[in-house]
């Protein structure tokens, strides 16, 4: 590949895609309201009307036409195409989660068969560099790591997807982190990236507060996925101590608020896949900031690890006292969030989403 044609790439195909999500999401969202593929409100949720899901599919559709068309020459590219079997499994699931409902452990089986198709195409975690070692190769942990990070990082993003355009626009910035960690030292990942980056953008429009339609298990699924498979063909790959803090930072926020509800509902003696309002997102929403301001403030933090990854990635030597740091404040500013909400709660008596659903209805 020629850095020429890298260039070109660079600009034009995330600008394609772009445009390609942004008029397909119209077109997406009639077909949603027309074969009822809606997501109704309840208790736990922010959203106080149904609201057509599978934004997905654009996303879908445009990552692909554009990756397409940017990438042909890349003749025969065994690892592209796992991606897009890969891909196109976790689309399918996420699609029939959508329209007919899927038991946690119906999603979990086709989470993993889709990740071992990105095995069988040998996107793996084959060796990781820790503190002061050489290269550590994983030998049998190669399997059980891959699923792990692959399952995990899809379901982290998934559990984010709870605001209006919070997943879509953490998953484009992580992209985007990505593009920045890889330029120059891969030949696929830094264009797919940035065609992933355009596509998310492309939705986000829609997708933003008030939203008009919602990603759905059909573009979380896909978006986490993907990321899982991009940050194992690239980040992973680098023969540093950064193939194994560099991935965690890029997906700080995903990662910690899964952590996090695991703990917490452990804590609670609740099922760990049994849905809650105890999400970060939640909690901003509790002490009283609006869907727009809660979703900004974590870019922000988004923003934030991804800066940390990059720094990380440049300054290992030095910035490697810093991370348990950036992990310890970030998890103190939870805590601090976390009793805040609760404080509030007791003093109104009910929680925010629950208050505003009071007020609406005295509208």
């Amino acid at each position: 590949m020629t850095g020429g044609y890298l260039q070109v790439k660079e600009f034009l195909a995330p600008a394609l895609a772009f445009g390609l999500a942004f008029a397909l999401t119209p077109i997406i969202r009639r077909l949603a309201y027309r074969i009822g593929a809606l997501d109704q409100p309840n208790s736990r949720k922010i959203h106080r009307q149904a609201m057509p899901l599978l934004g997905g599919i654009a996303i879908y559709l445009s990552f692909w036409a554009v990756a397409a068309l940017s990438l042909f020459l890349l003749e025969g590219s065994s690892q592209l195409r796992g991606l897009f079997w890969g891909s196109s499994l976790i689309l399918a699931l996420g699609l029939y989660d959508d329209i007919k409902g899927l038991s946690y452990k119906a999603k979990l089986a086709g989470q993993f068969t889709a990740a071992f198709v990105l095995l069988a195409y040998n996107i793996k975690i084959e060796f990781i560099t820790l503190p002061f070692q050489d290269i550590t190769f994983l030998g049998i942990f190669v399997v059980p790591l891959t699923l792990l990070w692959i399952v995990g990082l899809t379901n982290a993003v998934n559990l984010v997807d709870g605001v209006d355009g919070l997943a879509t626009g953490v998953s484009a910035i992580a992209s985007i982190v990505m593009f920045a960690l890889t330029w120059g030292e891969f030949p696929l990942i830094p264009v797919l990236a940035l065609i992933l980056a355009g596509a998310a953008l492309g939705f986000l429009p829609h997708n933003f507060s008030p939203a008009r339609i919602f990603l759905g298990d059909t573009g979380s699924l896909f978006l986490g996925f993907m990321l899982a498979g991009f940050s194992i063909m690239g980040v992973t790959k680098q023969a540093t101590f950064t193939t194994l803090i560099v991935p965690v930072l890029i997906f700080g926020l995903p990662i910690t608020d899964t952590f996090y509800a695991i703990w917490r509902r452990i804590r609670n003696g609740q099922p760990i896949f049994k849905a809650d309002k105890g999400h970060i997102h939640h909690r901003l929403l509790d002490v009283g900031l609006t869907t727009r301001q809660t979703v900004l403030v974590l870019y922000f933090c988004s923003i934030y690890f991804g800066a940390a990854a990059i720094v990380f990635d440049r300054f290992a030597g030095f910035s490697s006292y810093f991370i348990p740091v950036i992990f310890a404040l970030f998890l103190l500013g939870l805590k601090r969030l976390d009793s805040l909400s609760s404080f509030l709660s007791a003093a109104n008596g009910t929680p925010y989403l629950d208050r505003t659903k009071e007020r609406k209805k005295g509208m």
